[in-house]
């Protein structure tokens, strides 16, 4: 597992799409990603925006493609915010397709000027995605890192299936012996197909293991 950062410069017409984003913000931040639904093209996250001077975020509903649910926090322009983003007609489709099973993490934060985006995965998914934002802009600086491990939070390694299935099998006692439940009645319990259920817990399970045995390879 490795972390990805870019920095890139987007181009003239990617800032043209955005201007409308920008209106009233000077710059936003994605903090924590809680629900990506790629079927869907929804997206639940907790951001800060850095609004442009005499902005006031609650005269602000919208920004772009994501409505403001709840303003959490406000330090002076700084706004720490729950939002949902929905994907546009336009582009249906471009956000299931874009899933390759990475997991936003921090720094990511967005401007007209610069995009700095950080994402975890694995080393050949990252490799996509840079090739992806190529799509988006130049790209000035990239770094890949091994990805930290945290007893606290090596869930975040995770994508928000894997962890919802993951999370389902241990409290139904999928991991106990003998077994409390079956991996069929498991599947049915997460509202998916047995064959999904078990990919999902297998890339969970390397996943985490791989994390865990960091430094013994």
């Amino acid at each position: 597992m490795r972390t990805l950062t870019l920095e890139i410069e987007p181009f003239e017409t990617v800032k043209e799409e955005m201007a409308e984003t920008f209106t009233h913000v000077r710059s936003y931040g994605i903090l924590e990603t809680l629900k990506m639904d790629y079927q869907e093209g929804i997206c639940i996250e907790i951001m800060e925006f850095t609004l442009k001077e005499g902005a006031s975020i609650h005269n602000i509903s919208t920004v772009g493609n994501m409505e403001i649910l709840s303003v959490l926090k406000s330090v002076d322009s700084k706004h720490t915010c729950l939002i949902r983003y929905t994907e546009p007609e336009g582009s249906k489709g471009q956000f299931q397709d874009s899933d390759l099973g990475l997991v936003h993490t921090i720094p990511t934060i967005i401007s007209p000027e610069k995009f700095i985006i950080s994402m975890m995965g694995e080393q050949e998914n990252l490799s996509n995605f840079v090739d992806m934002m190529k799509n988006v802009g130049t790209i000035r600086k990239m770094s890949f890192r091994r990805a930290a491990y945290h007893k606290a939070d090596i869930l975040n390694v995770l994508t928000e299936k894997q962890r919802d299935v993951m999370v389902a099998a241990f409290k139904n006692g999928y991991y106990e012996y003998p077994k409390r439940i079956s991996s069929k009645a498991l599947s049915h319990k997460v509202n998916i197909s047995k064959p999904t259920l078990l990919q999902h817990m297998r890339k969970a399970e390397g996943r985490i293991l791989r994390e865990v045995m960091t430094g013994y390879q």
